[in-house]
């Protein structure tokens, strides 16, 4: 089993575009036209080439691009009892069109089995050698609660939790089911993907809350709960990280606004062991905010983003580095790109070969700066 620990100074959030063969499969499955078994041949086949790609850019950590999910974190909640979903073509609006997305909602207590993911991960463990460790990344516990108590579920969650705190303790204990789970089979490297703190920064978000007539606050305190709930009991040995986004679906976003509103809750209080942070543009904000990340913590720092093609300046890069290593120390920041590539099969904006581009950027920057 290989011992090295994620992040590394140049590292990825872990979705990767599909390739072509890889949507024709699927194509062709839902289709009829192929069995299940002719589908997951090619998945592994994909599988098989998009780590091989990583380990020839010279990457430690090691994804299965997310290639056997439709959306980054919805097929995550259906491994669990109590959930279910359907297709109605409705989603979420996002800056410059729809998201679509299936009705995920409750259909009874939600509890932990035998979760699919986890097989997922033993395919992509084999790949590990003396070079590269296996990182699997599934949606953060506080994910799945914002999922069930938006508006258009929370009457349907009442049926089952009468009060958030009773839903909140269910998720987390199904949570460190299945982290015991990915344990079990070997893994050490865990990654919660969170859109949840950053769709609550910014002034839209508080004017949304306002609204509903929620307090930010109470939901600051509830998101950190839930999250670190999912945390207890945790393997010393296994690394857990989170990365914060304000939503990425076909190259357009969610929310904007800084971290300064929720950094006294999850930069200085969850209790993972490194951040990766969405700082491609303006809509994050500035570094001010890291000096809230508990001395525990390493910050990845997202600059290099993956929505668009255009390579980022080098130089402008590394100095962004620099200015964030005034609250953070150089030794605890790893640079990676601000997003996965693909959260959604859907896809950014970008080929295959621009996304492998950015790769490229990341790890020299990384290797000038720290070397």
């Amino acid at each position: 089993m290989s011992k090295l620990q994620t992040p590394f100074r140049y590292d990825f959030v872990g979705s990767f575009l599909r390739p072509q063969a890889l949507k024709d499969a699927k194509a062709a499955y839902r289709d009829g036209k192929i069995t299940k078994e002719e589908f997951d041949k090619v998945v592994n086949e994909e599988i098989t080439k998009v780590v091989a790609k990583q380990k020839e850019l010279g990457f430690h950590a090691i994804t299965d691009g997310e290639f056997r999910r439709t959306f980054w974190h919805l097929d995550f909640m259906w491994g669990l009892d109590g959930v279910a979903h359907e297709n109605t073509g409705n989603g979420v609006k996002f800056d410059a069109e729809l998201a679509v997305l299936d009705d995920t909602y409750l259909v009874g207590k939600i509890k932990a089995k035998a979760h699919p993911f986890v097989e997922y991960f033993k395919f992509l463990k084999q790949f590990e050698d003396e070079n590269t460790v296996a990182k699997y990344t599934i949606p953060a516990p506080a994910q799945t609660f914002q999922q069930m108590i938006v508006p258009d579920n929370i009457a349907n969650t009442r049926k089952f939790y009468p009060t958030n705190e009773e839903l909140i303790q269910d998720i987390g204990k199904a949570y460190q089911d299945v982290i015991k789970q990915f344990y079990d089979a070997g893994c050490r490297n865990l990654q919660l993907d969170d859109c949840t703190w950053g769709a609550i920064v910014g002034d839209a978000a508080k004017q949304r809350y306002k609204a509903l007539g929620i307090s930010l606050e109470d939901v600051k305190k509830e998101l950190l709960a839930v999250n670190n709930l999912a945390l207890e009991g945790k393997p010393e040995d296994m690394v857990i990280t989170s990365h914060i986004c304000r939503g990425n679906y076909h190259s357009t976003f969610f929310t904007s606004g800084p971290y300064d509103t929720v950094a006294d809750y999850v930069f200085a209080n969850e209790n993972v062991d490194a951040l990766f942070l969405e700082y491609d543009d303006e809509r994050s904000g500035g570094f001010a905010p890291l000096a809230k990340v508990s001395e525990n913590k390493k910050v990845v720092l997202g600059l290099i983003t993956t929505k668009f093609p255009v390579l980022e300046d080098k130089e402008k890069v590394i100095a962004r580095i620099h200015e964030a290593a005034k609250y953070v120390p150089l030794d605890r920041l790893c640079l990676s790109p601000q997003c996965g590539f693909a959260s959604c099969e859907i896809g950014n904006k970008l080929t295959e070969e621009e996304q492998w581009a950015k790769l490229k950027l990341v790890k020299e920057i990384a290797e000038e700066v720290w070397s």
